[in-house]
């Protein structure tokens, strides 16, 4: 069972998508980028409800479950509120006032959207090595690999506005990078923490899983459905909402 491997496909994930400013000179247009945003929001709503809500209510109950997620939308509306980010697309920055750079800004939003899917993995882990089955593991495998699945466009979403605001294509492609890294940094934390609290799994399990809602509806759905074509970011909702639940039936 290799927790490093785990931990480290969705940065590797991250990293590939931010990879492709090197191979598309203009950038993403703008149905593709729709496509793709969809996409990442029907994965996480998936990897949300299979790899973590319904384990949490098996272990647990509703009410539990309940909870859990009411506090991981808390605890993003949290960051959300107090550190200072900018959207991809949108004109003025949220959270506290600063002087950061625009750039910076949408490093800290991308950043702040990396937190929950850290989380989920390293919940995920905790819960396979709480069960120590096999089965258990290629759950946490199909969690892991799903997220990686989403954060390769969603690293090309992150690179290419960085370029587009002026940034050469290596400055863009290691700012994406970084943005990634707090995934891995957050799996082996909340993966810490719950092995020493372990009563608390279900908890955390859908504690993750409110924090990924908040990030969906708070930014992702939005994107994909401002503006014309707004159907194409509900099919990439569509698609990407099946294929992780099927990457969970086949693999869970």
């Amino acid at each position: 069972m290799n927790l490093a491997l785990l931990f480290l496909i969705p940065f590797i994930g991250t990293v590939a998508g931010a990879a492709g400013v090197f191979v598309f000179r203009n950038g993403l247009k703008a149905r593709m980028e729709k496509l793709i945003i969809g996409f990442a929001s029907g994965v996480m709503i998936a990897a949300a409800v299979w790899s973590l809500l319904l384990p949490a209510i098996e272990d647990s109950s509703y009410f539990v479950a309940a909870f859990g997620f009411l506090l991981g939308i808390l605890f993003l509306l949290a960051i959300d509120q107090l550190t200072p980010h900018l959207h991809v697309n949108a004109s003025d920055p949220e959270g506290r006032s600063s002087g950061l750079s625009r750039s910076a800004l949408l490093m800290l939003s991308v950043t702040i959207h990396n937190i929950p899917e850290g989380m989920a993995v390293g919940a995920g882990a905790a819960a396979m090595a709480a069960s120590g089955g096999e089965l258990s593991y290629a759950s946490a495998l199909a969690l892991s690999l799903g997220i990686a699945l989403q954060n390769f466009p969603e690293g090309m979403v992150v690179s290419f506005p960085l370029y587009k605001e002026g940034k050469s294509k290596g400055k863009a492609f290691l700012q994406g990078v970084i943005s990634g890294a707090v995934e891995p940094i957050g799996a082996i934390a909340a993966f810490a923490f719950v092995g020493l609290l372990s009563g608390l799994l279900p908890v955390f399990l859908s504690f993750a899983a409110g924090a990924m809602f908040y990030v969906v509806v708070e930014e992702l759905i939005p994107e994909a459905s401002e503006g014309e074509h707004s159907n194409i970011g509900t099919i990439g909702a569509a698609i990407g909402f099946v294929i992780m639940m099927l990457l969970d039936g086949i693999f869970g």
